[in-house]
């Protein structure tokens, strides 16, 4: 599965689908999202372009822990969209994986000045998500040093353990604050409900925040959020599902989704360096859909 969709190719399949979303060409409505027993969620959410259509599932049960079964399950189905064939089905948890951090890869190509691409980048967070910001960074920036932050700091060192293998050199922090004024890229991958870097953030210094999903969630100061060109995978599901920007009181109007930064060639626009960029990104099924034109090629 995850041979399937290497991070690069994931990234430029993302920027594919990007172009095809603003051209009309792939589309997908809002989410359904249905209650179950014992506080559960059925979240439903489908996607096509003129190829393939795709139906992701995800059941959300926050009792299962005491049960010993995961909170979160899913599955991507794949189909011919001429045909409605069913052509395979891919596990939800690494797709949602994949895609978030090629399509943070995909942002700081895009929006990241050349300074900051030079590093050092640092991971806040150092569980699926940090591994994988760590591996998806590694295929384009394979040199870049690397400082992991975790609430708990044997995480960090083991995922910093695993940098070498990836070409970068990584190594684990006590505190992101130590570290953060120098970094010229940052990914904050967390759940939490309140923010986990301050506003110490040097100008041109470009942030993917990933991990906050819900509007009561923030990984980010509205100091920070307030001084940024800020970015976001889509305006809609920021609009309900940005905690960060949200309790930051953002202004939407000075907000911009990241298919509208691409030139119609797919070549993006030189980014500002005088503030930082905020790339926030909160999912959408049209990434999964990527993922699954690029997996039902490599499969």
């Amino acid at each position: 599965m995850h041979a399937a969709l290497p991070y690069r190719e994931l990234a430029d399949e993302l920027r594919a689908m990007l172009r095809d979303k603003k051209a009309g060409l792939a589309v997908a409505p809002p989410r359904i999202v249905l209650p179950l027993a014992e506080d559960g969620l059925l979240l439903t959410m489908p996607a096509a372009d003129p190829n393939l259509a795709i139906t992701k599932l995800v059941t959300v049960h926050p009792r299962n822990g005491a049960l010993g079964l995961p909170s979160i399950q899913g599955e991507v189905i794949v189909m011919n969209a001429r045909t409605g064939e069913r052509l395979m089905q891919l596990d939800g948890k690494a797709v949602t994986m994949r895609r978030t951090a090629a399509l943070s890869l995909l942002a700081a190509q895009a929006l990241a000045s050349e300074d900051a691409k030079r590093g050092p980048l640092l991971i806040v967070g150092a569980g699926a998500q940090g591994r994988a910001h760590l591996e998806a960074f590694a295929a384009v920036f394979p040199a870049l040093d690397v400082f992991i932050a975790s609430r708990t700091f044997d995480d960090a060192r083991a995922l910093a353990q695993l940098g070498p293998a990836s070409g970068m050199n990584a190594q684990a922090v006590s505190s992101a604050d130590e570290v953060l004024p120098v970094c010229g890229m940052v990914v904050t991958a967390t759940t939490s409900a309140t923010p986990v870097i301050p506003d110490r953030l040097r100008d041109g210094a470009f942030v993917a925040a990933v991990g906050a999903y819900q509007a009561s969630m923030a990984e980010l100061p509205p100091e920070l959020v307030h001084r940024s060109r800020v970015v976001v995978d889509t305006l809609d599901g920021a609009r309900h599902e940005a905690g960060d920007l949200i309790q930051a009181g953002v202004d939407w109007k000075i907000v911009t989704a990241i298919e509208d930064v691409a030139q119609t060639s797919g070549v993006f626009e030189t980014p500002e360096v005088s503030t930082p960029t905020v790339f926030k990104s909160v999912g959408h099924a049209l990434w999964d859909l990527a993922a699954a034109r690029l997996a039902a090629r490599n499969v």
